[in-house]
């Protein structure tokens, strides 16, 4: 089948190279002459784990193109895939304008039947203003489709492959057996392909990421209240994860969740059930909640510093949202490096992938190191923001020999406490009891 996906963003390219993969011609349409000539030249623009692979094979086998020209990129296409950007307004709803501009261009472009899908997150009812757009200068028939994406950032490859379920919204039957056909490949172990209207497709994606956001923030304020009631939350997590109707995953105490889809989407849907006329109470909270959260080891480090964190020097390890992507939108290690900032402290930071992005929003204003140890030379404390698996069993007598003290932040409860007790940490994490209590610290 012939595809076109307009807008090489993560979804977008994660979309079209997994398409190309089984079988499918694919055109990538952006208007980026600059990121469209990397793509068309082998230079991948995200980080994603095993989507370079598939890229460079879908590319030279000429499975995968890309180009600026909308016009040429739909041509032959039978599904237009329209993976375009959705970003937050002031009020906190989705803005659709560049979704609908490309709607409106598109209609202008028509020639034959073609489906139009939206991969984009969006909000209820923009299937129909989508559709709106495209029939004001459309002279051919054409189907509008909900098909919004579940990826996980770091995990997006296999979750496009291997879909838990495929949501497909649409009333036409045309539309419906062209989408099947294309998705067959990836639902041959029997996952589902779930049909259903395009508003109840929207509210899907809306209602995933904001039930999962939920979870998150559920557990971060049952790790406040144990450390209120010197409980342990790994031992609730257990605990309560083994219940089949609660679940395992998403139960992980921390610092809060970022990234491009939760916050977004929460602030997304919070906003249209208040259009909607509904107060969605829930929501509100866990918004509340996981601002509150970025910033929870923030009093720690201030207790054990007595108060004062002026000509601090504070080592980060972790600067993406989370492990496995560079991605460093709403990522809590900003917010945490603007407070230590702000107090007078100065910070050296490493992480895997997210560096450069991360330099190109603070500057000057942290330093750079090379690798994990490299950043410790010189720290009063170790501070952890992101579960980058290297950090999980690191060198301990290399952190001994670079830190000033043996003091550790960890955000991300990464060290099992008995084991780095007996190794003479100072260690806080979240939710558990702290090894050493704190005191009161002098240069």
């Amino acid at each position: 089948m012939k595809i076109a996906v307009v807008g090489t963003g993560y979804v977008g390219l994660v979309t079209g190279t997994c398409f190309a993969e089984t079988g499918n011609e694919v055109i990538c349409v952006d208007i980026d002459q600059k990121k469209v000539d990397k793509l068309t030249n082998g230079e991948i623009t995200i980080y994603e784990p095993g989507l370079e692979k598939l890229f460079l094979r879908n590319l030279k086998e000429g499975r995968l193109k890309f180009t600026t020209d909308l016009a040429a990129g739909i041509e032959e296409a039978k599904i237009v895939f329209l993976a375009l950007p959705t970003p937050p307004g002031e009020d906190g709803s989705a803005d659709l304008k560049y979704v609908l501009g490309v709607a409106d261009h598109i209609g202008r472009l028509l020639t034959d039947y073609k489906v139009l899908v939206d991969k984009s997150t969006v909000p209820v009812g923009t299937a129909e203003k989508v559709y709106e757009s495209v029939a004001r200068n459309a002279k051919v028939p054409f189907d509008v489709v909900s098909n919004p994406e579940f990826l996980r950032e770091g995990v997006a490859v296999d979750d496009f492959m291997k879909p838990d379920r495929v949501v497909i919204g649409t009333s036409s039957d045309r539309a419906r057996k062209l989408m099947g056909e294309l998705y067959a490949p990836f639902v041959r172990s029997g996952n589902p392909v779930i049909y259903m209207d395009e508003r109840s497709a929207e509210l899907t994606k809306y209602a995933a990421n904001s039930f999962l956001a939920t979870k998150i923030s559920f557990m971060n304020e049952i790790a406040q209240l144990c450390e209120k009631l010197d409980a342990d939350v790994d031992m609730v997590r257990l605990g309560i994860g083994s219940d089949d109707r609660i679940g395992k995953r998403f139960l992980f105490p921390g610092i809060g969740y970022g990234g491009s889809c939760f916050p977004k989407d929460v602030q997304a849907l919070a906003k249209s059930s208040d259009e909607a006329g509904y107060d969605f109470r829930i929501l509100d909270a866990v918004m509340q909640v996981n601002e509150i959260q970025k910033l929870h080891l923030l009093p720690k480090i201030l207790r054990y510093f007595s108060g004062n964190l002026q000509g601090r020097h504070f080592a980060l390890w972790g600067l993406a949202f989370k492990p496995n992507t560079d991605d460093i939108r709403e990522a809590p290690a900003l917010y945490i490096i603007d407070a230590l900032l702000e107090a007078g402290a100065t910070v050296t930071a490493f992480d895997p992938e997210a560096m450069k992005n991360v330099q190109q929003v603070v500057g000057d204003k942290i330093k750079f190191a090379e690798n994990q140890y490299e950043a410790l030379k010189g720290a009063d404390a170790l501070i952890i923001a992101t579960e980058w698996n290297e950090f999980r069993t690191p060198d301990f007598l290399k952190i001994v020999s670079n830190l000033k003290k043996k003091v550790i932040f960890d955000g991300r409860n990464l060290f099992d406490i008995r084991a780095i007790g007996e190794l003479g940490f100072h260690y806080e994490s979240i939710g558990r009891r702290p090894v050493n209590q704190p005191t009161a610290v002098i240069a």
